[in-house]
């Protein structure tokens, strides 16, 4: 396993966030955790970089744990409110991503993944406080795609993208997928996980109620679609 979480909790002083979180993330596979907001997917992700530290259980990634910093040497992380350094212009930001992840894409590379998200050079010489949000959200994800690293944790990558955007950015992911990246994504948009994940989890009252493939979800939870399927599940848990 590439991302092995065993009995994971979590506290932020008496609120239980995360309770016994089993979870395993497999190398080569799209993995989508799905939770509404509040439900500890954020947590979780920070957990698994140790950005936050955990109070039970145990966390490895490529077979070491997480508290070592090499066990992240081949991980690039898009946060859920990415803010990069506002001083910075589009292109600055780009380079400075490629040294820190010490990126050796070429040129044609990063100018195929600028041109297939649509950054155009315009507005790469922008400072990066006039983008707007979905634009900066394009940088963010743009330097995750181009960081050559074999793990993606990619915490609402999709969040203030347009649909146009949305269809881009799936195709550029496909397009790394098909290279043997793993990516780990959080979402609360259902249609983006049954179209995206090969294995999926449900992260819902601090617990995993469900880890498996979108198919085996809506065979489970009798839904057409995974949107569904999620509502009937979360309705059994009696919100």
């Amino acid at each position: 396993m590439l991302i092995n979480c065993e009995n994971v909790s979590k506290r932020y002083a008496d609120k239980l966030v995360l309770d016994q979180v089993n979870l395993c993330v497999k190398k080569g596979e799209s993995f989508g955790l799905v939770g509404m907001n509040g439900s500890g997917k954020s947590t979780l992700i920070k957990s698994i970089l140790d950005l936050t530290g955990i109070d039970e259980g145990a966390i490895t990634i490529n077979g070491k744990t997480h508290r070592k910093v090499t066990s992240r040497e081949n991980v690039a992380y898009l946060p859920d409110r990415f803010s990069p350094p506002t001083h910075l212009r589009g292109k600055d930001f780009i380079q400075y991503m490629l040294r820190l992840h010490a990126s050796d894409k070429s040129k044609k590379s990063i100018e195929d993944v600028l041109d297939g998200l649509e950054l155009d050079k315009a507005v790469m010489l922008e400072s990066v406080n006039k983008l707007s949000k979905g634009m900066t959200q394009k940088l963010g994800l743009a330097s995750c795609l181009l960081s050559g690293k074999s793990l993606l944790i990619l915490d609402e990558p999709m969040s203030g993208l347009d649909p146009r955007a949305r269809v881009l950015f799936k195709k550029q992911l496909l397009q790394l997928k098909q290279q043997g990246v793993t990516v780990f994504f959080s979402s609360h948009v259902l249609a983006d996980v049954e179209e995206m994940a090969d294995t999926m989890a449900v992260l819902h009252r601090s617990k995993i109620y469900f880890s498996g493939t979108p198919s085996a979800f809506k065979q489970k939870n009798h839904g057409s679609t995974v949107e569904q399927a999620y509502m009937n599940c979360i309705d059994m848990k009696k919100i």
